[in-house]
C-alpha cells in the first residue's frame, strides 16, 4: 500500500492575470504555432478527429482504431489538449471540442487549412526575404523558378492544384448569383471576364442568359487548359498577359468587363495599369465590375484576420508584390485611373464581397 506523504503538494496559484501575463501566454502560442498547425494536420491525416467524432475513446482505443503507436497518441494528445482541440475526463476518455469539429465540418476552415498546408506552409519560411527582394521566394526556392505562381498552376501536383482551386473558388463562386443579377440589369450581350481561371463564371453566365456572349482573358497556359471544357460559340478565349503593352482588342467592344478577385493579384502600380488598359478597351456605355473581399468591409473578425494573412501568400508564394486590399485603397487607385466609380454594392455573398461598378471618366 502506498504511503501517503505528510507534505502538501505545491500548487502555483494563478495570481497574475495582468495583460502582460496574458500576453506572454499568447506569445508562446505564436512561438509554437507551426507545431500546432502540424498537430492538426497529423490528427486529420491519422483520422483521430474522425474517430473521436464517432465516439469518445481512450488513448489505447485511439491507438488501435487509427493504427498508430501509443507514443504518437500520447505526444499528439498532450499538444492537442493544450491547444483546445480535444478534452479528456477523469476516466481517461477523450472527445473533440468545437474547435476540432471546425476542421472536420466547416468548409471554409477546411479550404483555408488545406491551402496553407499544400501551397503556403513551406514557402512561408521565405516571407522576410520576399519582402526584402520583392520576389515570391517561397515559390521560387521550393517549387518553381517563375516570377509568379499563375503560369505554373497547370504544373502543380494534383494535391496542390486541388487545394489552390478549392481555395480560389470557395469564396467568389458564392457571389455569382447576386453579381449576375446586377450585371444583367443592363442587358449586356457581350461580357469580358479577365482572369477567369477554370471558367466557372463563364459557365454561370451561359446558364444565366441564353443570349449573352462571353470572352475569357487569361494567361496562355490557363486558356489552353480551360477551353477544353467549353464547346459553344458563345464563349471565346483570349490568351494574353494583362500586364503586356499590347492593347485589348475585341471584334466588338464588350458591354461589361468583370474582374473577380483578380486585382488583388497585382501591386498598386499594376492595378492602375490594368484599369487604364481596360478603360482604353471600353466605350462610354461599358460597365467595369470589380469584385473583391475588401478587408475593411468584413463583418466578422475571423474574415478580416484571414484576408490580412492571405496577403502574405501573395508576398512569398504568388508574386511578391500584391495583397488583399481595403476598399479605401482600391478607391484611391481607381481615382488615379481613367475610370470612376459609378455605384458600389456591399455584403454580396456570405463572405461580404464588394462589387464596384465603374465607367470611363
Amino acid at each position: 500500500m502506498e504511503e501517503k506523504s505528510t507534505k502538501t503538494k505545491y500548487s502555483r496559484k494563478k495570481k497574475n492575470t495582468s495583460s502582460a501575463f496574458n500576453a506572454l501566454t499568447e506569445a508562446q502560442k505564436i512561438a509554437f504555432a507551426p507545431f500546432t498547425f502540424q498537430v492538426v494536420a497529423a490528427m486529420l491525416e491519422f483520422g483521430i478527429f474522425k474517430s473521436l467524432n464517432k465516439q469518445p475513446k481512450t488513448k489505447e482505443q485511439i491507438s488501435k482504431d487509427c493504427n498508430i503507436s501509443r507514443y504518437t497518441v500520447d505526444t499528439l494528445f498532450d499538444a492537442a489538449v493544450c491547444a483546445g482541440l480535444i478534452k479528456g475526463n477523469q476516466d481517461g476518455i477523450f472527445s473533440n471540442t468545437k474547435l476540432a469539429e471546425a476542421f472536420l465540418f466547416d468548409e471554409m476552415t477546411r479550404v483555408n487549412f488545406n491551402f496553407m498546408k499544400d501551397i503556403c506552409y513551406i514557402g512561408a519560411h521565405e516571407l522576410t526575404e520576399s519582402f526584402r527582394t520583392g520576389k515570391p521566394l517561397g515559390l521560387q526556392k521550393h517549387y518553381f523558378n517563375s516570377p509568379t505562381i499563375y503560369s505554373e498552376l497547370t504544373k502543380m501536383t494534383p494535391q496542390m492544384q486541388k487545394s489552390w482551386y478549392e481555395f480560389d473558388h470557395h469564396y467568389s463562386d458564392d457571389c455569382f448569383d447576386e453579381v449576375l443579377k446586377i450585371i444583367f440589369e443592363k442587358q449586356p450581350d457581350t461580357i469580358c471576364d479577365i482572369g477567369g481561371n477554370t471558367g466557372k463564371f463563364e459557365k454561370a453566365c451561359l446558364e444565366y442568359s441564353s443570349d449573352c456572349n462571353i470572352v475569357m482573358v487569361d494567361l496562355p497556359e490557363n486558356i489552353e487548359e480551360t477551353k477544353k471544357a467549353f464547346d459553344t460559340p458563345r464563349c471565346s478565349f483570349v490568351a494574353a498577359n494583362i500586364l503586356s503593352d499590347e492593347k485589348l482588342n475585341f471584334e466588338k467592344t464588350p458591354n461589361a468587363f468583370f474582374m473577380s478577385q483578380f486585382l488583388d493579384c497585382f501591386s498598386r502600380e499594376q492595378i492602375l495599369f490594368i484599369l487604364n488598359k481596360v478603360a482604353d478597351a471600353s466605350d462610354n456605355n461599358t460597365r467595369i465590375y470589380i469584385l473583391e473581399p475588401f478587408i475593411d468591409n468584413q463583418i466578422f473578425e475571423g474574415a478580416a484576420y484571414s484576408l490580412s494573412h492571405i496577403s502574405l501568400y501573395f508576398t512569398c508564394m504568388a508574386n511578391g508584390c500584391s495583397k488583399m486590399y481595403n476598399e479605401a485603397d482600391m478607391r484611391e487607385i481607381i481615382d488615379k485611373s481613367k475610370l470612376k466609380i459609378n455605384k458600389a454594392y456591399y455584403n454580396i455573398g456570405k463572405y461580404d464581397y464588394t462589387l464596384l461598378e465603374c465607367i470611363k471618366k
